[in-house]
């Protein structure tokens, strides 16, 4: 039987072969850093990253047409996993750089923790007033905590801690999809599942054994 094949998208935003190393460490698979969308649409599996401004990425993104290939990738049913600005970028609007579109495949938005420096929300500035420092970009270890039942959290423990850099964050419009929840200030999504879709604001690649966990069960997800 043939190894299986798994596709990380590069369009030239991000460090995308550490993804590839930590999935090397854990699955027997062929695994590919590529920009050919004849070699994506062979994967059996697909990886979406993204780090960095996402109206760089959606730019990239259009531009080397990964916009349809993302949405064609979702629609064959196959296993597909959105990191970061990738999980961003499968939203409606983001709010970053002035408002940029993104792929819409979800519903819903991605928002700022802040604006202009300043926390926006009660509770930030509150904790502010506490002497806890909350900074943006929200960078370092969050506890998740998982509030759907889903194949790539097994083995992984509740309130596992994960590896986030971000300042923006999903907010779907549909609470159903999502997956895992962290708090910074504010409470927001940190992740989010639909069908074959599983995508993550932290990054898995970095969240050394709960998140090598993560892309091995990923490697063996099903989609049931």
């Amino acid at each position: 039987m043939s190894r299986q094949q798994i596709a990380v998208i590069d369009y030239g935003m991000g460090n995308l072969h550490s993804v590839a190393s930590a999935l090397q460490h854990v699955c027997d698979a062929d695994i590919a850093v590529t920009s050919d969308h004849h070699i994506v649409k062979r994967a059996d599996r697909v990886i979406f990253p993204g780090v960095g401004a996402i109206r760089d990425c959606m730019a990239e993104i259009r531009r080397l047409g990964f916009d349809i290939l993302v949405k064609q990738e979702i629609a064959s049913g196959k296993p597909v996993l959105a990191i970061c600005v990738g999980m961003q970028a499968l939203m409606q609007h983001s709010e970053e750089n002035g408002g940029v579109e993104g792929l819409a495949h979800f519903d819903g938005t991605v928002d700022s923790f802040s604006g202009n420096g300043v926390f926006k929300t009660a509770s930030l500035h509150a904790k502010a007033h506490e002497g806890v420092q909350l900074k943006v970009p929200h960078m370092g270890w969050n506890n998740v905590a998982q509030t759907q039942d889903h194949a790539l959290w097994r083995g992984i423990a509740d309130n596992s801690r994960f590896y986030f850099v971000h300042s923006y964050f999903v907010a779907p419009s549909n609470s159903l999809i999502e997956a895992g929840r962290c708090s910074y200030g504010v409470e927001f999504t940190a992740s989010i599942a639909q069908a074959n879709v599983f995508a993550t604001q932290f990054h898995p690649e970095k969240s050394h054994k709960v998140g090598l966990r993560l892309l091995q069960n990923f490697a063996k997800w099903r989609c049931e």
